[in-house]
């Protein structure tokens, strides 16, 4: 895949094919994120990975041009979190969200997304909670449901991603929604408030059985990020 339809790929994988719903209450408390009173979405994209900061990889602003803005739904309610959290924001809870899709120019058909998205303390603990319950029962698998196009996800396994950050949670599944399963690799990492949401999927058609978020990109975002907070 060319590394430019690898990042619209990326984008598109994370809202339409890797969202879903089970919206949940107003958000709770005081945003203590990587913004200022007024700045969270500036501050964010401040922090969001740019052209250049990791090298061998062609990177793409928000949400493509006709990308998918709807609220799919998860097939299980105890999936939500999962499937939730893969979406064009982690959840109603969220303040701002600022993404960011990368092609591989080295791995064809390798596309990843980083998005970051600011919270209050409580809710980002919160999200982080709720991922960890879904995970541990939903290994058998779920589907959602977004604007008539149905997309399955099985073998969900949690696994290991040793990352900084207060706290992290990664996991692996097979994607299928048209065509062959696809493997994917997400990692949720809190710093402070602030919530980093990195995938990363094979769209080569090659099969491989696993892929893996690319060290060189979650530890330059989050490097990044924590320049940022500490800025």
């Amino acid at each position: 895949m060319r590394p430019k339809a690898a990042v619209l790929a990326a984008g598109l994988t994370v809202t339409a094919l890797l969202a879903a719903a089970a919206c949940t209450g107003p958000p709770d408390g005081p945003v203590e994120s990587v913004s200022g009173p007024g700045g969270t979405q500036a501050a964010l994209r401040r922090a969001a990975l740019d052209a250049g900061d990791v090298p061998g990889y062609r990177i793409s602003g928000d949400t493509p041009p006709g990308d998918t803005q709807g609220t799919p739904r998860a097939d299980r309610p105890a999936c939500a979190p999962l499937a939730e959290v893969m979406g064009e924001r982690p959840d109603d809870r969220a303040r701002a969200t600022v993404s960011r899709g990368l092609g591989s120019q080295r791995t064809p058909g390798l596309a990843v997304s980083a998005s970051l998205s600011a919270y209050s303390a409580p809710d980002a603990h919160r999200l982080m909670t709720g991922l960890r319950t879904a995970l541990a029962r939903c290994g058998t698998g779920f589907a959602t449901l977004l604007d008539g196009r149905r997309a399955a996800y099985r073998e969900v396994r949690e696994v290991p991603y040793a990352v900084r950050g207060d706290e992290s949670v990664g996991w692996t599944a097979s994607a299928l929604a048209q065509g062959a399963p696809a493997p994917v690799h997400i990692v949720v990492v809190r710093l402070g408030a602030t919530v980093v949401r990195f995938m990363a999927i094979d769209l080569s058609g090659r099969a491989p059985s696993t892929v893996t978020v690319p060290h060189e990109i979650a530890d330059r975002q989050l490097d990044k990020l924590a320049r940022t907070l500490g800025g």
